[in-house]
């Protein structure tokens, strides 16, 4: 019988935004390298306590992201609004973060329908949930152009409209 990995070091109150995001990078029933990487880039730094704890968390982390829970038992137990937020964000990120296929829109009909069904169950006002959203640049944007010229773009966007 396989052993089940040890939850990685982090207080519940993480677990659960750990579990929801994650359930958001399934929601197309698979878990993408892109997804995998960018989830583990943002966990590291904002659960880590120091510096050499990342290695460690970072491979903690990794194991248990195979996890798939439904986002219907993990979002109630998130009661904070600041981390509401953050999984919203994180969320967001992680859904645009791959793609299956080079023909296909960044984010699936699978991936948007969990999207708005995280949308309703977080119950954040609309105007933050705009703002979480168009704070968010797709990878795709910072790699083929630069971050700098990612924000400047959409910020020259904001300034126009």
């Amino acid at each position: 019988m396989p052993t089940q990995p040890l939850p990685p070091p982090i207080n519940p109150r993480q677990m659960d935004i750990l579990r929801a995001v994650a359930a958001m990078a399934w929601a197309d029933g698979q878990l993408e390298p892109d997804e995998i990487r960018l989830m583990l880039d943002e966990f590291v730094v904002l659960f880590a306590k120091s510096e050499a704890e990342k290695p460690t968390l970072k491979q903690s982390l990794r194991e248990y992201f195979d996890q798939n829970l439904p986002l219907e038992e993990i979002i109630p137990q998130i009661k904070r609004v600041e981390d509401r937020k953050l999984v919203l964000r994180l969320a967001y990120q992680v859904i645009q973060a791959s793609r299956r296929r080079p023909d296909e829109p960044r984010v699936n009909l699978d991936e948007a329908a969990a999207y708005q069904r995280l949308v309703r169950m977080l119950n954040l006002p609309a105007d933050d949930v705009a703002d979480i959203e168009a704070s968010v640049i797709p990878t795709d944007e910072v790699h083929s152009t630069g971050i700098i010229k990612a924000l400047a773009a959409r910020l020259h966007n904001l300034i126009s409209s």
